[in-house]
């Protein structure tokens, strides 16, 4: 063998010894059998928590609109103005009408301490004296009547300023500018796009087990699961489908739904004993999915395994193998170090 022969194959030999590893060293985990929630799985669609419309709760034309369809309006924002001069003409008369109240009154008022003087005095009848208080007292009455007639007013001014009660997206719009409207006709529709829920129809006889445990996640197109913040069971079913709505409330934060989406929405009805394990450990190669399976003897082995649902964890996703693995088997955790050991065996 020349020189350049052999220090290439020593080169070889050298490689493949480095990375010589035996089965025992292998990062490992030992299966068993873990007490894991049962879900159901049921279509589910996106909705606003708050959306309304608001209609007009006075008389007028209107004179300015701020916002349209698809905009988005911050809480206390004016959306559209209606014209206030009858409103402001009758805002005036009734403070007019105060101000003549408060005069009254404190003419009342200081006639009828002088009264109570002069009558302590005995220098008038009784008779004069209730008179003076009567005149008191409907004065007082009166002054009353004006301060609630001066807030009717001012609360019917209000009304031709149409604000925002959350902030949110316009999502129809039912007047034009110039447009005359009355009183319950509505202006436009909103909905808040800070909290969300899923809507979801589920089969009655589901029902009691959800109840029980009271918990379910979310599942968005992008794969990503959100713990339920709450969720709310329809005291009833629907009469022809005999299926029970639920809303389910998305936790705060900004997930990148939007009211109308579809979303996949799991409840938990129980738990199971099942086998899991990292998803990490799972090798596929073509069409085959298995696990590199350490025996007693200390050799390792490629099984074929059936997978069944995922277990998103904080710690690393776990995935349940229904069938190819039994309790208390040894299964290692790099896919690549454990088929470098296997090749090694072969030899």
């Amino acid at each position: 063998m020349n020189s350049g022969l052999y220090r290439w194959w020593f080169g070889v030999v050298l490689v493949v010894t480095s990375v010589s590893v035996s089965a025992a060293e292998l990062a490992s985990v030992t299966v068993q059998k873990q007490a894991v929630p049962q879900q159901r799985l049921f279509d589910g669609v996106i909705e606003a928590v708050n959306q309304s419309t608001v209609s007009a709760q006075t008389s007028g034309r209107v004179t300015e609109i701020n916002f349209d369809v698809d905009d988005v309006v911050p809480k206390g924002a004016v959306i559209l103005r209606i014209r206030d001069t009858e409103q402001r003409s009758r805002s005036q008369q009734s403070q007019a009408g105060l101000n003549e109240a408060e005069a009254r009154y404190k003419e009342a008022e200081a006639d009828y301490k002088r009264i109570q003087d002069i009558y302590a005095q005995r220098l008038v009848a009784k008779s004069d004296l209730d008179r003076s208080k009567a005149a008191f007292d409907a004065a007082k009455a009166r002054l009353e009547q004006a301060k609630a007639r001066v807030r009717e007013t001012q609360e019917q001014q209000g009304y031709t300023v149409i604000r925002a009660p959350y902030s949110g997206v316009l999502t129809k719009r039912f007047v034009e500018l110039g447009e005359s409207v009355t009183a319950g006709q509505p202006l436009v529709t909103g909905m808040s796009l800070e909290q969300l829920r899923a809507v979801v129809s589920v089969p009655q006889a589901l029902v009691k087990a959800m109840r029980d445990h009271g918990k379910a996640t979310v599942e968005l197109a992008d794969g990503q699961r959100l713990e339920a913040a709450s969720m709310n069971i329809f005291p009833y079913a629907d009469e022809s489908s005999h299926a029970v709505n639920v809303r389910v409330n998305l936790p705060a934060g900004d997930y990148g739904v939007y009211p109308g989406m579809f979303v996949k929405v799991g409840f938990v009805t129980g738990t199971s004993e099942v086998l899991q394990v990292p998803m990490a450990a799972v090798a596929h190669r073509s069409e085959l999915t298995a696990l590199y399976i350490i025996g007693g003897d200390g050799r390792i082995g490629f099984r074929q395994v059936r997978l069944g649902n995922i277990q998103r964890r904080a710690s690393g996703d776990q995935v349940e193998v229904l069938a190819g693995l039994e309790s208390d088997e040894k299964v290692a955790l790099d896919p690549i170090a454990a088929g470098i050991v296997l090749k090694q065996q072969a030899r």
